[in-house]
C-alpha cells in the first residue's frame, strides 16, 4: 500500500519535472525564444534581421528603384490644418491672454501656409508613379518614412495612382503609426534608424526634400555627405520649396567659408513644382 502510494507519487513528480522541462524557454528552439532575440547579446542578430527581412520583402516584389520623399510630419493637407486653426482661434478668443495659445495659434498659421506643400508632394508622387509604374508597379516607386504629414502625402499620391508605394517606419517613444495610403506587404517596422537609412537610400534614384524639421535635416545631410564623400552614387537631390531651404540652411556661406567646395553647392538642386521636381530627376538620372 506503502509503496503503491510512493511509485503514484514518483510518477506524478516526473510528469511534473517533465512539464517544467517542456515549458522551459532553454527548450525553445532559439529562433523561437524572443527573451533571447531582445537581450542585448543577440543585437547583431536583430540588426541582421533588420537588413535581411526587408531585402527579401523587395526582392521578392522585384521593386527596382526608388524615389525617396522626406518631409514634416506636422505638414497636414488645408482642410485639417485649417480645421486645427479655427478650433485653436476659438480658443483663444476665450482665453486671450494666453501666451501659449498665442503661440499655438501662431504656429498653425505658419503651417497653414505651408499647407500646399502637402498637395505638391502628392501631386509629384502621382505623376512619378503614373509616369513609371503602370504596367507591374516595379520602378522608381515612392519611398517614405511611412508616417503622417508630407509622408502621407507622398504615399496618397501613389495611392491615387493605384500604384505601389514603401513606408519605413521607425519603432520610437511616441510612437508613429503608419499612414494608411502605403501598399499593404511594403510597410516596415525599424527598430535601427541606421539600418532604416541603409533600405531609404540602397534602391534610390533620387531623393526629393520638402520643408521639415530635424529628421528631414538629418536624412538631408546623410545623403548629402554619401554623395560627398562619393559613398552614393550621383543621384539628383531635391530641395522642394527654394524660399523655405534658403533661409533654413545658408549653403552659400558653407562655400564662402571655405568649410565645402564650390562644387558642393551642385550636389543639390531647388524646386517649386511637382512636374519640375520630376524633370529634374529625368534629365539628371537618365530615365
Amino acid at each position: 500500500m506503502v509503496e503503491s502510494q510512493e511509485r503514484s507519487d514518483d510518477i506524478q513528480l516526473v510528469e511534473k519535472n517533465l512539464q517544467l522541462i517542456l515549458s522551459s524557454n532553454s527548450y525553445d528552439l532559439a529562433h523561437e525564444d524572443l527573451e533571447l532575440l531582445n537581450s542585448d547579446e543577440m543585437r547583431g542578430v536583430r540588426m541582421l534581421l533588420e537588413i535581411s527581412k526587408p531585402e527579401q520583402i523587395l526582392e521578392k516584389e522585384k521593386i527596382i528603384s526608388t524615389i525617396i520623399v522626406f518631409g514634416g510630419a506636422n505638414i497636414s493637407d488645408k482642410l485639417s490644418t485649417k480645421r486645427k486653426l479655427e478650433e485653436a482661434s476659438k480658443i483663444l478668443k476665450e482665453n486671450p491672454d494666453s501666451s501659449q495659445l498665442k503661440r499655438k495659434k501662431d504656429r498653425l498659421e505658419k503651417l497653414y501656409s505651408m499647407a500646399h506643400y502637402y498637395d505638391s508632394a502628392r501631386e509629384f508622387s502621382r505623376i512619378i508613379s503614373r509616369e513609371n509604374q503602370i504596367k507591374e508597379c516595379r520602378s522608381h516607386v515612392i519611398v517614405t518614412g511611412g508616417g503622417p504629414g508630407i509622408m502621407e502625402a507622398a504615399n496618397r499620391g501613389a495611392f491615387d495612382a493605384d500604384c505601389k508605394s514603401i513606408g519605413l517606419n521607425i519603432s520610437i517613444p511616441k510612437e508613429q503609426h503608419p499612414n494608411p495610403f502605403i501598399t499593404p506587404g511594403l510597410c516596415f517596422k525599424f527598430n535601427y534608424f541606421a539600418l532604416r537609412k541603409i533600405h531609404f537610400v540602397m534602391r534610390s534614384i533620387a531623393a526629393v526634400f520638402f520643408p521639415g524639421g530635424f529628421g528631414t535635416l538629418d536624412e538631408l545631410f546623410e545623403l548629402l555627405t554619401l554623395r560627398q564623400t562619393g559613398m552614393k552614387n550621383d543621384i539628383p537631390i531635391i530641395l522642394f520649396g527654394k524660399e523655405y531651404w534658403s533661409k533654413t540652411i545658408n549653403f552659400q556661406l558653407l562655400a564662402d567659408s571655405g568649410l565645402i567646395a564650390d562644387n558642393h553647392l551642385k550636389l543639390f538642386r531647388y524646386a517649386d513644382t511637382a512636374v519640375e521636381a520630376w524633370e529634374i530627376i529625368r534629365q539628371e538620372a537618365s530615365i
